[in-house]
């Protein structure tokens, strides 16, 4: 749905939309450092503890284990109880989780607290795209989306020099003590400002209207008897059409490269390449600040053709189509020993991995709006499925010290992804 054209925008110049846009991305900064530290401790702890690359491997996946289990109670849990209490508790959760690793001495102790940052970040991405769905009118939301996904990227970017610069000071425990503070603070200001926008004490009405005529959700626009998502057969069928289906294998592809950069690219530059860390920390923040641009102009491009009155297929899936096969071109670093050569096909296919992360915005054109954190819940369990197979596969194909293979993994992996966008998910307007 459109704005409607006599309906002005608010004349206000205070939008608390993008207040709470705000806040959802300093939620996802927080969220991926939490989730990113880990790598950067990792050579070092590995050498206290007596790490092997599969064990490494186990580590890097551990959070996504119980991530990916409790994608769909945690997709249940935010259809029921909303996007403020569910954040709140993720947020404290896993920055608590966070903190406690600062006290490890062993494998079996780090590979628990990795299990307790999954199993409390599960709702985190279905509680984002909930909040940007409830505040933002439909030709919004993909620069929203966009905005909101480029906070992984380019949080990651400006936090890489800054995590090393910790960890080279005061060590990886004293990083794992400053990033989880860090959440435990942020979770309690989420609380205080974010509601729903009915239930906002800082949004207009003229806003509001706004918001609501222009496609946004709200509590009242689906029955009562719908507004708790549960697991029927109806409901199952309408999660698993074809498209829905198409998008799930598709966020795999996706979340397949992220997962390797947010993992294993550390060790790549240490290990495989012979990069020192205070250069690695530099180097490693490039294809991060690549991957925000990409993300950033997917969601703009996508939301100018949709409002040129371009087909939802061209402008919202010609950004993921490109992004998945400039992913390819990470196998170019197999062929150069130039680190700067290898920063640049790296920053070019997560340039892509950002094209393509704007996949969210398929969750809200195909799934039922009652079901909206559910389908989140399924689409964000097959991303997480990447968490848990990625980081392990590469752990053994890395076992004999080189990563061509692994690369070569994820360009595969990317391929695939694109296929799934082009021939699974099809037209986007047959669905409607």
């Amino acid at each position: 749905m459109n704005t409607p054209q006599n309906l002005e925008h608010p004349k206000s110049k205070f939008k608390m939309r993008y207040v709470i846009l705000a806040l959802v991305f300093i939620n996802i900064v927080i969220n991926y450092m939490d989730r990113t530290n880990v790598s950067i401790a990792m050579p070092e702890l590995a050498k206290e503890i007596g790490l092997s690359t599969v064990q490494q491997g186990l580590i890097f996946s551990a959070f996504g284990w119980i991530y990916a289990a409790m994608q769909v109670p945690g997709g249940l849990m935010l259809d029921k109880y909303g996007s403020r209490i569910m954040y709140f508790i993720s947020l404290f959760g896993w920055s608590l989780m966070t903190l406690f690793q600062a006290s490890i001495h062993s494998f079996a102790q780090l590979l628990g607290l990795r299990l307790g940052v999954g199993f409390f970040e599960a709702p985190v991405m279905p509680a984002n795209n909930r909040a940007i769905s409830y505040w933002f009118p439909e030709d919004e939301r993909g620069t929203a989306i966009g905005i909101y996904s480029s906070a992984q990227f380019l949080g990651l970017a400006f936090s890489m020099p800054i995590l090393y610069a910790i960890h080279n000071s005061i060590g990886w425990r004293g990083l794992f003590i400053v990033t989880g503070i860090i959440g435990i603070v942020w979770s309690f200001v989420w609380y205080i400002l974010y509601s729903d926008p009915q239930k906002s004490k800082w949004v207009s009405q003229q806003e509001l209207a706004f918001i609501q005529a222009g496609g946004a959700i709200f509590e009242e626009d689906t029955p009562q008897e719908k507004q708790k998502a549960k697991l029927t057969k109806d409901n199952l069928k309408n999660l698993f059409t074809k498209k829905l289906v198409g998008i799930y294998i598709g966020q795999f592809a996706i979340s397949g490269t992220f997962w390797f950069f947010l993992t294993w690219f550390p060790s790549y530059l240490t290990e495989e390449k012979g990069l020192s860390l205070s250069k690695t920390g530099f180097l490693s923040s490039i294809p991060y600040l690549a991957a925000f641009v990409g993300v950033i102009l997917a969601g703009i491009v996508s939301d100018k053709l949709t409002q040129k009155g371009f087909s939802k297929s061209m402008s919202r899936k010609i950004p993921v189509i490109t992004g998945l096969l400039l992913t390819l071109l990470i196998m170019g670093a197999n062929y150069t020993s130039n680190p700067y050569l290898i920063i640049t096909f790296m920053s070019i296919a997560f340039f892509g991995n950002g094209l393509a992360t704007i996949t969210w915005v398929f969750v809200t054109l195909l799934a039922p709006s009652n079901l909206l954190g559910l389908a989140g819940g399924i689409f964000n369990l097959c991303g997480a499925l990447s968490s848990i197979v990625i980081p392990i596969v590469i752990g053994f194909l890395v076992a004999n010290g080189n990563f061509s293979s692994a690369l070569i993994f994820i360009a595969v992996i990317a391929l695939l992804g694109a296929c799934s966008y082009i021939f699974v998910v099809g037209k986007l307007e047959t669905e409607e």
